[in-house]
């Protein structure tokens, strides 16, 4: 068993090294196989599979005219202090290329700063892939808080609560929210909030300097449901209410606005931070979600956005 991660180990070291022959170093598959001494079929290998293994991530260092008027357009529009639109790519099912990817370049940009700051993290599939595109780096200056519980209704770690990945990546101080997200009562979640160890966490969530979360839609499938975090005969409610997105697990309508009672009173995320005093960027894009992150710009719940050409168009033409 030993060889055999040692023969992997290896594979992948020569990928690694042909990869950064080819992407950084700017070598012909030709020049990087006299290098390594291995045959031109051999090189290419290596180089695709540190590709397909993630040990190359490519970065587009021009920028898109269309995608830089959109941004422009979402801005004056919403009142966005940040938008960033990616490219759209027509055949793609995923609701995180692209995104992802720009929302861990604004994380880096942050994270580079020597002057410490405090991010707020929220939880969701796009946050998540971002964060895993994150490069390492070393962070220990700053602080990196969650605004979502981390603990799943079975009990179990919440699988998109991103803090303990970004704490790995960075090598940041971490401060974990550990709760359930929904608490199963308006008392509980009060009781919760109240504990020594969780009152320093949510002071520090609200001072946060730049806030990065996601934007779920409420629709039948939903990702609160579909991760458990509410029943269908909540979710049904929440719909019947005029609930179109959740953030941090806070439901509200096409206007922006937070649902009165049903599971609100019982979310034990912190607030969303004050936009007067954080950048509070969210990640989002596809027609799924076009109204929830239509709701979140209008009534001023999140300040900026990173989402792509389809869904900036889409959100453009609904305002007219």
């Amino acid at each position: 068993m030993s060889s055999r991660r040692d023969n992997n180990n290896t594979r992948l070291d020569d990928a690694a090294r042909a990869g950064w022959l080819y992407y950084i170093a700017g070598n012909t598959q030709d020049e990087i196989a006299a290098k390594l001494g291995i045959s031109r079929q051999s090189a290419q290998r290596m180089v695709s599979l540190a590709v397909s293994e993630g040990l190359v991530k490519v970065r587009l260092d021009h920028p898109i005219a269309n995608c830089l008027e959109l941004a422009s357009q979402l801005k004056k529009q919403f009142g966005l202090r940040f938008a960033e639109v990616v490219p759209t790519d027509p055949a793609s099912l995923s609701t995180t290329l692209g995104v992802a990817e720009a929302g861990a370049e604004e994380m880096a940009r942050w994270l580079k700063s020597p002057e410490p700051i405090i991010m707020a993290i929220g939880t969701g599939r796009t946050l998540k892939a971002a964060i895993e595109q994150l490069s390492p780096m070393e962070c220990p200056q700053h602080k990196v808080v969650s605004l979502t519980g981390n603990i799943a209704p079975d009990g179990s770690a919440a699988f998109y609560n991103v803090i303990f990945n970004i704490a790995d990546a960075i090598h940041a101080r971490s401060f974990p929210m550990p709760l359930p997200v929904i608490a199963s009562s308006p008392e509980e979640r009060e009781l919760l909030h109240a504990q020594a160890m969780i009152r320093p966490v949510l002071e520090l969530a609200a001072k946060a300097d730049v806030t990065f979360l996601g934007i779920g839609d409420l629709g039948d499938d939903a990702p609160l449901f579909l991760d458990g975090f509410v029943s269908q005969v909540e979710l049904k409610a929440l719909q019947k209410a005029g609930g179109v997105g959740e953030i941090l697990g806070w439901s509200f309508d096409s206007e922006g606005r937070m649902l009165e009672g049903l599971t609100n009173e019982r979310v034990a995320s912190a607030p969303i931070p004050s936009g007067g005093n954080s950048l509070i960027i969210a990640l989002a894009k596809g027609a799924k979600k076009q109204p929830a992150i239509a709701a979140a710009v209008k009534g001023r719940l999140v300040n900026g956005l990173i989402t792509d050409e389809a869904t900036a168009a889409a959100l453009l033409k609904r305002e007219i």
